[in-house]
């Protein structure tokens, strides 16, 4: 007896997928999971304090943009904007599937790690915070979230000293170290398990250091994290 699938009504959307470095192989993508305010100097820049307990939102996996090592990606201004702000942040991609997974099992789900930038329409993001309403004009647009290689985790070099920055036009945005994240990548992945079920394809964006601030049509954005790669992003003026 064989079995046939249903007929669509129109051509499936493709796989989301990122590079991995080294390999003509791809990752698949599942979700993109963000976490908030995760480094102790950002938490105080937009003007909190103390280890709150972590909180998330999500990103459409079709917003990544993704950028192999060596490469220059593009990322169209968007609409709605007038306050469009960069985020670099390490990527955490899960392998292994889990659900309320203990802290000291956590690493056991990683298949890798990749630098990511959560692209943030701060204007609207503020406006919803004042309303109380969703982020999602805020962070889940087209583009939001440019991503370099994915790195195996056997292959990368992760610790409390390594380095994550960000320059714009060759100046220094943002400079800091994986070990001042307030909740550690266990520590998320945990987090994380407690709420969704993870899957092999989930990303998991682990929050960004101080320094965020705007950026314009014509800037490129150069982000690097010791260990992992790079990942250069020109932003362009909006299609037509």
């Amino acid at each position: 007896m064989t079995s046939t699938l249903p007929e669509t009504v129109f051509a499936a959307p493709p796989t989301v997928v990122v590079p991995v470095a080294g390999s003509s192989r791809v990752f698949p993508v599942r979700r993109i999971i963000c976490v908030g305010r995760n480094y102790v100097e950002h938490a105080i820049e937009m003007g909190h304090t103390g280890r709150e307990p972590p909180f998330f939102f999500l990103k459409p996996a079709d917003t990544l943009v993704a950028v192999r090592e060596g490469e220059v990606g593009r990322m169209h201004y968007p609409g709605a904007t007038s306050s469009l702000h960069h985020e670099v942040e390490l990527v955490v991609a899960i392998g292994q599937a889990g659900r309320d997974v203990p802290v000291e099992r956590a690493m056991e789900h990683v298949w890798g790690y990749a630098v990511g930038l959560d692209m943030t329409r701060r204007d609207l993001q503020n406006e919803a915070k004042k309303q109380g309403r969703p982020w999602c004009t805020g962070k889940g647009f087209d583009e939001s979230a440019p991503i370099g290689e994915v790195v195996p985790a056997d292959r990368a070099a992760i610790g409390p000293d390594t380095e994550i920055r960000l320059d714009v036009n060759g100046g220094q945005r943002q400079r800091s170290t994986i070990g001042k994240l307030i909740w550690s990548v266990p520590e998320i992945i945990a987090h994380v398990s407690a709420l969704w079920d993870l899957a092999p394809g989930d990303l998991i964006y682990t929050g960004t250091p101080e320094g965020v601030a705007a950026v314009v049509a014509g800037d490129r954005l150069d982000a690097r994290i010791a260990g992992i790669g790079r990942l250069q992003v020109d932003i362009v003026p909006r299609a037509a």
